[in-house]
């Protein structure tokens, strides 16, 4: 409905939409891409076709479902224009080794020390899934999509949504499991 009083002119609509989307759509851009600065131009640019598309908007999917699919269609595009290979693997980092990152946590208080491992672990599994698992399992968990609206959003069908959403959630409590063992 905000969008198409927004595409009435009613700019307190449009007003009502970025609020409610701002912070959900900004983390689903940094997550995919652990680049602020390109996260903040694709948000950025995201609104600005939200904005384009106004008068030809036709409400055939819910607003969020329209907005997060061109949202993912703007990571896709600018992997390709980049890089022919998966930017979101791990080949080629030029972060510091995970077990670095692991031990650099030693030196903090007791009591944050664990949280602040975990959440190192966590982080940086997430990061080593393959890019669709990655989308799916953000998209699922963060955004509460279902495996339906993250299908619509990533071209993909709900069962090849769904094997995404089950083997990024295999993949990361193995890699969880096994770093945390390590630590």
């Amino acid at each position: 409905m905000l969008m198409l009083r927004y595409q009435d002119g009613d700019m307190s609509a449009f007003e009502s939409l970025y609020q409610a989307h701002k912070g959900p759509l900004f983390r689903y851009f940094v997550r995919q891409l652990d680049d602020p600065q390109l996260a903040e131009d694709l948000y950025q640019e995201v609104w600005s076709k939200v904005i384009k598309a106004a008068g030809s908007y036709q409400p055939n999917a819910k607003f969020t479902t329209w907005l997060y699919k061109i949202a993912h269609n703007l990571i896709i595009d600018h992997v390709r224009a980049v890089k022919p290979v998966d930017l979101f693997s791990d080949t080629n980092s030029t972060e510091e080794p995970f077990e670095a990152q692991i031990e650099s946590t030693q030196h903090q208080p007791d009591g944050d020390l664990e949280q602040q491992q975990k959440s190192s672990i966590l982080k940086r599994c997430i990061a080593l899934l393959p890019a669709v698992q990655k989308e799916a399992l953000l998209l699922n968990i963060e955004m509460g999509f279902t495996a339906a609206v993250i299908g619509e959003i990533a071209g993909a069908s709900i069962e090849a949504t769904k094997s995404r959403i089950r083997y990024a959630n295999q993949g990361l409590k193995t890699c969880v499991n096994q770093h945390w063992q390590q630590v």
